[in-house]
């Protein structure tokens, strides 16, 4: 098995292979607990990746297949900025897990055990966690109706809708319903039906909740443009800011999900993730 440092050579010199031929575009392949991600890296380049790539590189019978599509571009008030394309197309501005798995990987190229990140949601903080795990500050939670945002001004604690979901934004939507069987929930039907709910103006990420315990949730999540997946890193931080706010759980709690299980710690100064990441394959598009 390949080392991580290995798994970084060889993309590099695939890159440096590649470099002088227009037609070929290197990737890396990587995944957060199954969540997973095509990674192009564009720093000192000019940019390549547009909606059209993107959709093509996100098939899975004739492409490579992703839930979202992370690039790599020049940041210069931090180490990389990240920028966030989901399977159909769209943009997002937050992804907790690709941001860690980038965030592992730029750390094991750089022999850094911090990194300063930005994104569309802002500036976030990775630092190494000890045992190959890594942590990602998400930033503060989005509470107020017009920040996550939704249509009209109401409680986010409490959404007029049939089971009373709690509204969160991570930089990105979230309606997260608290239930007594997240496995019994038929998620593609449900899923795909509060996406769309009209609260929810640019379309909402949806989880399925189960308080196993004060510090301990199962979730099943619905993203936003790509559909079921076996975990979600911003997700599982709205999730854990829902049951906190909510009284179900401390700030502090393990998340269960299809993938694995990550923590999620609300702090003072903001949300952060831990989990584990993995870098599966490299490779190049021919363009």
């Amino acid at each position: 098995m390949l080392s991580a440092l290995d798994m970084c050579g060889r993309f590099d010199y695939i890159a440096a292979m590649t470099a002088n031929d227009s037609s070929f575009l290197p990737f890396m392949k990587m995944h957060g607990l199954g969540n997973d991600f095509v990674v192009i890296d564009e720093r000192g380049q000019s940019p390549r990746v547009d909606q059209a790539l993107a959709v093509a590189i996100a098939d899975r019978h004739r492409g490579v297949g992703f839930d979202q599509l992370a690039v790599l571009s020049d940041a210069s008030d931090a180490d990389v900025h990240l920028t966030f394309w989901n399977s159909d197309g769209s943009l997002s501005a937050a992804c907790g897990n690709a941001t860690r798995c980038i965030a592992r990987h730029l750390m094991d190229a750089q022999g850094k055990d911090s990194l300063v990140i930005t994104t569309d949601r802002g500036i976030l903080h990775a630092v190494d966690a000890g045992d190959g795990l890594t942590s990602v500050n998400m930033g503060q939670p989005q509470l107020a109706w017009d920040e996550i945002p939704l249509a009209e001004p109401m409680d986010t604690l409490l959404l007029p809708i049939p089971g009373e979901p709690t509204a969160t934004g991570m930089g990105n939507p979230h309606c997260t319903f608290f239930v007594d069987d997240a496995d019994a929930i038929d998620l593609a039907a449900m899923g795909a039906k509060f996406e769309h709910h009209p609260l929810y103006p640019q379309r909402t990420n949806v989880q399925f909740v189960s308080v196993i315990g004060p510090d301990h949730l199962r979730m099943r999540v619905w993203e936003r443009g790509v559909g079921i997946t076996l975990a979600s890193g911003s997700s599982s931080c709205a999730t854990a800011v829902a049951a906190a706010r909510r009284g179900l759980t401390g700030r502090a709690v393990r998340i269960d999900l299809d993938g694995g299980t990550l923590q999620v710690d609300w702090r003072d100064d903001g949300v952060w993730m831990t989990g584990g990441t993995a870098h599966v394959f490299d490779g190049v598009w021919r363009m």
